[in-house]
């Protein structure tokens, strides 16, 4: 199982998210990927890791699909991946409805219909080709020019059974959030696996992101997160999967305790067969920094 670090895009100044994409690449983590929210642009942030930190994997996880047109999108990834030299992860999803529809002003139809659409136009463009597509949620017509540039790998995130037949059946993978190890092996990895077999796809990957921390206080880790992140448990896409595993909340996912503790949940979501760990650390920054530290000993 592949070891990376997540981050948000807005979360600290772009020298300290460099700054943590070299420390990552030190520690010898296999990834870094970079959270959209209402701060700095998460593709430029991931290419711009990408620069500072050489040799590592740099990704989003996740762009919403809705406000950028594939055709926007294809010119930025193919950019992202000529400037990084080939280590650029494409992840998009249809975020959510009072984001794209309340933010944006955009109508939040059909999200699943919707992502299979944009897949649709996105991956010919990605490759060079010429697209005249027309569906009921978007039409794209033309091409990117991008001399040298390979398409990047595209991932998905998907929780929800039409979701995961989209990801297998059209991208490399899924990425995952608010979901342990046991809705990863029992849910996750067969419904994508199923879909991409049946569309003779390889193989997906699945990265499975997670809260971590090293603490004296679970509990009150799990407190201080539903005080900050609980909001988060009323999207529906994410009250799915919650219920799925009989959660009340986001809180209850995160994996807090001493490093035997943490170090046993991680090692769980390889025995589920994700192919990938994106961690996401919580607590003080040196806390943060060993628990970092001891991610990267379970490659």
């Amino acid at each position: 199982m592949r070891i990376g670090l997540f981050a948000l895009a807005g979360g600290a100044p772009l020298d300290e998210l460099a700054a943590q994409a070299r420390a990552a690449a030190g520690l010898g983590l296999d990834s870094v990927f970079f959270g959209h929210m209402n701060g700095w642009d998460a593709l430029m942030t991931a290419t711009f890791a990408g620069r500072e930190a050489p040799g590592i994997e740099v990704g989003t996880a996740v762009l919403p699909t809705y406000p950028r047109h594939p055709l926007a999108l294809a010119s930025q990834a193919l950019t992202a991946q000529a400037v990084t030299g080939g280590r650029f992860t494409l992840g998009v999803g249809p975020s959510h409805a009072s984001i794209i529809e309340d933010g944006h002003g955009i109508p939040y139809e059909r999200p699943a219909r919707h992502v299979r659409e944009y897949l649709t136009a996105l991956r010919p463009l990605l490759r060079g080709e010429e697209v005249d597509y027309k569906g009921t949620t978007l039409a794209a017509a033309g091409t990117i020019v991008a001399p040298g540039a390979a398409p990047p790998p595209v991932i998905v995130s998907a929780l929800g059974p039409a979701m995961l037949r989209v990801a297998g059946e059209l991208a490399d993978g899924t990425v995952t959030t608010w979901t342990g190890a046991g809705a990863i092996a029992d849910h996750i990895v067969p419904a994508i696996t199923k879909a991409a077999d049946a569309a003779g796809r390889p193989a997906p990957r699945v990265l499975a992101g997670v809260i971590a921390a090293l603490t004296s206080d679970p509990d009150g880790v799990r407190r201080d997160l539903a005080e900050q992140l609980g909001f988060a448990s009323a999207f529906p896409g994410y009250r799915a999967i919650l219920d799925r595993q009989g959660l009340s909340g986001v809180h209850e996912t995160v994996i807090a305790g001493d490093e035997r503790e943490v170090e046993r949940g991680l090692r769980r979501f390889a025995d589920a067969g994700a192919t990938d760990l994106l961690v996401s650390p919580w607590g003080a920054p040196d806390d943060q920094a060993r628990l970092l530290a001891l991610a990267a000993t379970l490659r």
